[in-house]
């Protein structure tokens, strides 16, 4: 084998590459070292192709007859067969059915009408009469549409081939017949498009036999006509009559050999002439450009291994030719489902920064929410919770409570039951929002359960399975902790601990009261407005501002309230309805003492007049709140005390009461709301939180495992068990790739072993220069002795199933070394 053994190695990595590109359903797109056949149609391309197999295995006949890319793998072994990437596993050794299997693959997508597509078809032929190489066949050039075929063929089929020839990594084999004008070539024009330096392209004529009489092609193939920097190599094919009488192919290059030697004007380049030249130019070009392209490749590879090891721990990891890989996968993704739920619940996992999850919410939940949900059921807790209805509602509670429990009987103390009977409604107000916290928890942690079983998306019966025993087990512990809490709030409601050491205690409450009356009652405000003091000798039509409070009744000369006039006590006082003055359209309120004291100085009552009758009710109303009650026996008196409840009045007594109750029954709630806030985030976390994650460690699995048919937990459809298994091939490949790239980078595999074509230089100018225009100038290698070489292993069995080790030895290996060292000093393949 010609060339450097130890690179060629990363041809088999390439080509595991390219399978997996070519074939697996993820977005593997790397540009890849590789050759593209371009030529129109009839110039001779699949008769190159088959030269270089030493078979007849292409489809032949009119029109387009390649109209799907052939990715042909050339692979050097003892054995001859070949294999189709579609087929995996099937050896073909009749090359007849290889040639019917790619025309029976071409019309699967292409249908019968001369149609074209751009996926490829994958060959790998073994034979020991190859070099390892890849090419890959493109359609041919053409101009007219034949039958079905779309009017716009020609366009189709070049932007086809400019998908693959424009890539930097790809070298141009540009095949023209020479029996045509050169500068006419559809192949190369649209080579010097897509590589307008020339640098990637090399040229193949064609024909040569069939040129005109006195015509030869010796200006193009010593580069002197139409110059390309890789030169031109000439190639004799068989004619369509040596096709039709099934002309042997080593007869074929027997005659081709003989013709270039025979020619006058080829014979002193017939060494540089002929397939099997050709063949081993192109097998250590593609071997340079591989070695030109390392650290582009190496950089492309690295990044998409980047990508894939994301798909690829998503499907397990693992070998997919590994017989156990499917419980292997099972037995990690279980693994992966746990760990991801204790880092979602612990906080170590992916950390967002637009919302709270998890851990972190259940955190919120418990106390933050929680504490806000119980502040807003009962009014004694969290007093900032609400509003000044609410206290008004709170304190007309208590009073019910208190005139219900005293009944016919007129109450001088303070009853107990009133203090239990409201403590144990705001208990049991507690309850719901208890319950709703426990709710609020487990919906969370089933929202945990289903993101973190989202890595199962590709087994759908596992990810059901697995979600349905952890959401069942999550509702067995909502159950059980619901329960629980729900028994703790009975002992709450069944024994009122007056004992307990933080309780206020009646005789702290009755001081707080106290306090509180005077700070709430003191010297309230409880109505202002004007009204005119209707007293004869008394100032008498004198209009005053009004301001009645809790305590007394103080006028002033204006509503600015700067110049006090007078300051009435409340205390003893009563009001009755007064006499209108004659023609006075006032209405008048009297206010006196009950136990005939004057009033005002000298007079025994004052008489106050208003605008009108809805501003004396309004005063009216107003004393009756500030404890001035109308003139009356007691029965009236006590009814009017009985009416004022609802309204809100300021009997002393009840306040006191009311007070009482409220400082004894808020003491209490904060006992028991300080007891909740503790217990039931504890109980909680203990009873579902903590026991899901000793469930999932220690009983999941065991329930898998113990299922009957663990195989159907593991069915995936066609389509994603494809996907998985080429994911896994490709991350493969790609892995083996980088560390073949990584080996070569280390056994100091840089220089360029010069390998060129004709370029019409003479054989003494050739071992001084390198002979491919163009060709990056190197220094050359150190001498062997001062090289150390890593060994690079025994390669391993390319992508495609139950095929051979390719066939790299050490021995081959051993050559590297001087073949490095001597490719300095000469750059032409002689």
């Amino acid at each position: 084998m010609t060339g450097n053994s130890g690179m060629e190695h990363l041809i088999f990595v390439i080509n595991q590459l390219q399978d997996a590109c070519a074939s697996s359903g993820t977005s593997i797109r790397i540009d890849l070292p590789q050759i593209a056949v371009v030529g129109s149609q009839s110039a001779g391309k699949s008769s190159v192709l088959e030269n270089f197999v030493g078979r007849d295995f292409l489809p032949r006949g009119s029109g387009i007859v390649t109209r799907r890319p052939l990715i042909l793998q050339l692979m050097n072994y003892q054995t001859e067969y070949a294999e189709f990437g579609h087929i995996r596993g099937k050896k073909f050794v009749n090359f007849d059915e290889v040639r019917r299997e790619i025309e029976v693959e071409t019309d699967r997508l292409t249908g019968q009408n001369k149609g074209i597509s751009n996926v490829p078809i994958t060959l790998r032929v073994y034979s020991p009469q190859v070099l390892n190489l890849t090419l890959v066949d493109l359609p041919g050039m053409t101009k007219v549409a034949v039958g079905d075929q779309p009017p716009d063929i020609e366009q189709q089929v070049r932007t086809m081939i400019w998908e693959f020839i424009s890539k930097d990594n790809c070298l141009i084999l540009a095949v023209s017949p020479a029996n045509s004008d050169l500068a006419n070539s559809d192949a190369l024009k649209l080579a010097k498009e897509a590589d307008p330096s020339g640098s990637r392209t090399i040229g193949v004529l064609t024909k040569l036999d069939l040129m005109d009489a006195g015509t030869d092609a010796r200006d193009v193939l010593e580069n002197r006509f139409l110059p390309l920097r890789r030169g031109y190599v000439g190639v004799v094919n068989r004619s369509q009559k040596d096709v039709d009488g099934r002309k042997d192919i080593s007869s074929a290059m027997a005659a081709e050999r003989k013709f270039f030697l025979g020619h006058p004007a080829y014979r002193h380049m017939a060494e540089r002439m002929g397939t099997a030249h050709l063949q081993r130019c192109l097998n250590q070009q593609l071997v340079g450009h591989i070695r030109d392209t390392l650290p582009t490749l190496r950089a492309a590879l690295q990044s998409r291994l980047t990508e894939l090891e994301a798909e690829h721990r998503a499907f397990g990891g693992l070998d997919p030719d590994d017989p156990n890989a499917k419980a292997k996968i099972m037995a990690t993704l279980i693994n992966q489902f746990i760990e991801n739920f204790t880092k979602a619940i612990e906080g170590f996992g992916e950390v967002s920064t637009k919302e709270l999850s998890g851990g972190a919410k259940i955190n919120k939940i418990i106390h933050d929410r929680y504490m806000y949900m119980l502040h807003k059921s009962s009014r004694y807790i969290g007093e900032k919770h609400y509003t000044e209805s609410d206290e008004r509602e709170l304190r007309r509670e208590i009073k019910f409570a208190i005139r219900n429990i005293h009944g016919i009987r007129t109450g001088l103390f303070t009853p107990d039951l009133a203090f239990e009977t409201v403590v144990r409604q705001q208990i049991g107000r507690l309850k719901e929002p208890t319950l709703r916290c426990v709710e609020l928890v487990t919906a969370e942690l089933g929202s945990v359960v289903h993101k973190c079983a989202h890595e199962m998306r590709s087994y759908p019966r596992l990810r059901e399975t697995v979600e349905g025993i952890v959401s069942a087990r999550i509702r067995e512990r909502e159950v059980e902790a619901k329960s629980q809490l729900m028994l703790t709030m009975d002992i709450q409601l069944g024994y009122i601990n007056t004992n307990h050491e933080d309780f206020i205690g009646f005789v702290n409450a009755q001081k707080s009261t106290e306090r509180r009356t005077k700070e709430r009652v003191g010297n309230q405000v409880i109505h202002k407005g004007f009204l005119t003091i209707n007293n004869k000798h008394i100032m008498r039509g004198c209009c005053c501002w009004f301001v009645l409070s809790s305590e007394s009744l103080t006028w002033y000369a204006d509503q600015e309230e700067r110049q006090q006039k007078y300051m009435l006590p409340l205390e003893g006082l009563r009001v009755r309805d007064g006499e209108n003055r004659l023609f006075s359209k006032r209405s008048v309120i009297v206010l006196f003492n009950a136990d005939g004291r004057n009033t005002y100085k000298d007079c025994k009552s004052l008489e106050l007049a208003a605008e009108s009758a809805d501003d004396v009710d309004t005063w009216k109303a107003a004393l009756l709140r500030a404890g001035v009650y109308p003139e009356g026996d007691e029965e009236e008196k006590e009814e009017a005390r009985s009416s004022s409840i609802e309204e809100e009045t300021l009997d002393p007594s009840m306040e006191r009461q009311v007070e009482t109750i409220r400082s004894l029954a808020k003491s209490y709630m904060r006992i028991v709301d300080k007891a909740q806030r503790d217990f039931v985030p504890k109980t909680i976390i203990h009873m579902v939180v903590n026991d899901l994650r000793s469930f999932l460690k220690t009983s999941l699995p065991v329930q898998l495992y113990s299922c009957s048919d663990q195989t159907s937990l593991m069915e995936e459809s066609e389509a994603e068990a494809t996907r998985r298994v080429e994911t896994a091939r490709a991350y493969k490949a790609t892995v083996e790739a980088l560390r073949v790239l990584s080996e070569v980078a280390i056994g100091g595999y840089g220089a360029s072993s010069g390998v060129g074509f004709s370029s019409g230089a003479s054989t003494s100018a050739t071992t001084s220069t390198v002979s491919s225009v163009g060709a990056p100038q190197r220094p050359p290698p150190a001498p062997p002795s001062t090289r150390k070489l890593s060994p690079v292993p025994q390669a391993p069995p390319p992508a495609l199933p139950s095929r051979p080790p390719p066939n790299v030895t050490a021995a081959a290996l051993a050559s590297v070394a001087a073949a490095t060292a001597t490719s300095g000093s000469s750059s032409v393949v002689q």
